[in-house]
């Protein structure tokens, strides 16, 4: 029994957590190309080792051969002068974290400083596949969606309380109306619906900022 409704914890997180991504997807996108962010840091490990297999999984398979050319470029500068060594890793990273995010669909604006603020739920998911705990994220993502409806909810019905006393209270509540009842039906299709693929995920992502 504890087993069963651990995995459907673990699953509504990971839907939930994939829904906030849709709602917020510049959360997402902006963890690629932070210097403390997963994508450098292996970076950094493949450049020490001397070895690029490791971060060829964050590219497409396409874009292997680019990512090879640099990584041989990069090693070949980097022993000649500690100021080459900085300028060749950047060129490397650069060069991954681009490559990367043209594959998500996503514009390159440059590295980000170590430290940038991702937010709790990138964060937490982060600390829960380092920990192999999934507890404190699913708490996390179930008080913040349970938050967003109550405020909603609140909100609108309130606003329905004044609704016939003029055309602008009226207005009012339909702006809080149609946005309670959009919240829930995204949250509640992202929960019962399929895991989305990576590519479907930026898909969704991409349409959910045209339509903020």
């Amino acid at each position: 029994m504890d087993t069963n409704r651990n995995h459907a914890m673990l699953a509504v997180a990971l839907i939930v957590a994939a829904g906030l991504l849709i709602l917020y997807p510049r959360l997402a996108v902006a963890h690629c190309d932070t210097l403390d962010g997963p994508v450098i840091a292996e970076a950094n490990a493949a450049l020490e080792k001397g070895d690029v297999t490791s971060v060829l999984k964050w590219v497409k398979e396409d874009d292997e051969r680019e990512i090879r050319q640099a990584f041989e470029k990069t090693m070949a500068v980097r022993t000649k002068a500690p100021e080459a060594r900085e300028l060749a890793d950047t060129y490397f990273f650069e060069t991954l974290v681009r490559v990367h995010r043209a594959g998500e669909g996503a514009p390159y604006s440059g590295l980000k400083g170590s430290g940038a603020e991702m937010g709790p739920a990138v964060t937490g998911a982060d600390k829960a596949l380092e920990t192999g705990k999934i507890d404190s994220l699913v708490k996390l993502v179930n008080d913040s969606a349970a938050a967003g409806i109550r405020e909603r909810f609140h909100r609108a019905i309130e606003a329905k309380k004044h609704a016939n006393e003029s055309v602008e209270a009226g207005r009012e509540y339909v702006e809080a109306y149609v946005e309670f009842v959009h919240y829930v039906e995204r949250l509640h299709g992202d929960a019962a619906g399929p895991v989305a693929h990576h590519a479907e995920i930026n898909h969704l992502s991409v349409e959910s900022g045209h339509h903020r």
